[in-house]
């Protein structure tokens, strides 16, 4: 347990930098690509993460939870089959990229070189992910730490001096904060998995047996299937969320260049600036994944109760004060950003898709380290489904518009929440109230 609160600790203040320098980054593309061009770029990122999701395979997910449950001696040997796994996949999807790239019509109103800028992304993050597995499984939080910390600051700086010494149009300007975003990324593969080889060398020198072959790929494709169908269907969902957002607001009346300034702002400022407490919830979930399958494996719950007792109650008492200081400074916090008091009522009416949001993240990871990927996979698709509907309902009509998109996120947070915590009760037996903790055997 001292490990897995060292770990928050260390990755919840640096992840607090990198937060900042976030921050700054999106200051510095909003200042730079006006709203239209931001809300472009906000429009295209779902469509890169979910190549970055495609790309990682949820490697970081499955191997840290097995390098967790396993000892030291056996990390050698699933290293080289989480590596030759990764060496055929990235090969497999980077030749489906290249061959479906030209016929996706999402990246037609982006500058010509975007779409072959994403796809060097495929290799980066494939192997990178392999590093991440491991030292999250090894609770080797601070590599984590700074490689994040990397990626934020390298983007910083490349937005900083190609806007400081060059002019750009439109269209060029998105494409460059686009590169600024895989050029950081380039970045933190660098400094992975030159870390990785200086630990692959140490493990070399140690004893070490051998893992049969199909049962340790059995075993990593047993989570990175799920979990990858898991953050598939979210990143397909918001990939066309935008999409979606920006067609029912045509539908209510508004132009399709008022639509996407009003989703620029919703997404490009409201939630970047309602999501940087998000730092704390990210670190738990690192740290949570590895911790909780170890503590599952065996048997422990009790600890697995108090864990939940004290995710909830550290969430509670950051996310209230922290929604509470976004209602009250929206405007002040908004006008960074642009002289606009729509984003600031954007901003207010969003508090409980962050508040919500903030629970949801710690707690999936949870699920994920229970083995519940399943019911993680349908919430999910609960929440989705209903979140979508509100949308197509409420935004399409001219007396609703963007206060029906806000009201469809906050329904699916609310929702998603609830249904994740209802699941950790009744798998770790602890009543809903926490009141009590009901003893399991098994």
């Amino acid at each position: 347990m001292g490990i897995f609160y060292k770990g928050i600790l260390f990755l919840a203040l640096s992840a607090f930098l990198g937060e900042g320098v976030e921050f700054l980054v999106n200051l510095i593309l909003a200042k730079e690509l006006g709203k239209h061009g931001l809300g472009l770029y906000m429009s295209i990122l779902p469509s890169i993460y979910l190549l970055v999701l495609l790309s990682s395979f949820e490697l970081p997910v499955s191997i840290s939870k097995f390098v967790a449950e396993k000892e030291e001696k056996f990390h050698r040997n699933i290293l080289y089959h989480a590596i030759t796994i990764t060496i055929i996949f990235t090969c497999i999807l980077f030749v489906f990229a290249t061959v479906l790239m030209p016929f996706i019509s999402v990246f037609n109103g982006y500058h010509p070189y975007t779409r072959w800028l994403i796809i060097l992304l495929v290799p980066v993050i494939s192997f990178t992910s392999v590093a991440r597995g491991y030292f999250m499984g090894r609770h080797q939080m601070g590599k984590i730490a700074i490689a994040n910390f990397i990626r934020k600051s390298v983007q910083l700086v490349l937005l900083f001096l190609l806007f400081r010494f060059f002019q750009f149009d439109s269209e060029a300007a998105v494409l460059i904060a686009i590169a600024s975003f895989i050029g950081s990324e380039i970045a933190v593969f660098l400094y992975l998995c030159y870390t990785l080889i200086i630990q692959f060398q140490q493990l070399k020198r140690m004893p070490f047996s051998n893992l049969n072959r199909k049962a340790v790929r059995k075993n990593l494709m047993a989570v990175s299937v799920p979990t990858t169908g898991l953050r598939l269907f979210s990143a397909l969902t918001g990939a066309i969320q935008p999409f979606l957002i920006k067609a029912a607001l045509v539908q209510s009346g508004l132009s399709e260049t008022i639509a996407t300034e009003h989703f620029g702002m919703l997404m490009g400022v409201a939630v970047s600036i309602g999501f940087f407490p998000a730092f704390i919830a990210h670190s738990l979930m690192t740290v949570l994944i590895p911790a909780v399958s170890k503590t599952y494996s065996m048997r422990d719950y009790t600890t697995l109760q108090k864990m939940l007792s004290q995710v909830m109650t550290l969430t509670f008492l950051y996310g209230v004060p922290a929604v509470v200081v976004f209602y009250i400074f929206a405007r002040p916090l908004t006008s960074i950003f642009f002289d606009s008091s729509t984003a600031a009522i954007y901003l207010q009416m969003l508090w409980p898709f962050f508040l919500f949001h903030f629970f949801v993240m710690p707690m999936q990871a949870m699920l994920i380290g229970l083995g519940l990927i399943k019911e993680t996979f349908i919430h999910a698709i609960w929440s989705t489904i209903v979140s979508f509907a509100i949308i197509i309902v409420l935004a399409s009509r001219p007396e609703w518009r963007m206060e029906g998109v806000i009201i469809a996120m906050n329904t699916g947070s609310v929702l998603l929440a609830l249904m994740h915590y209802l699941s950790i009760c009744k798998k770790i037996g602890v009543s809903i109230f926490m009141k009590g903790f009901i003893q399991k055997n098994n």
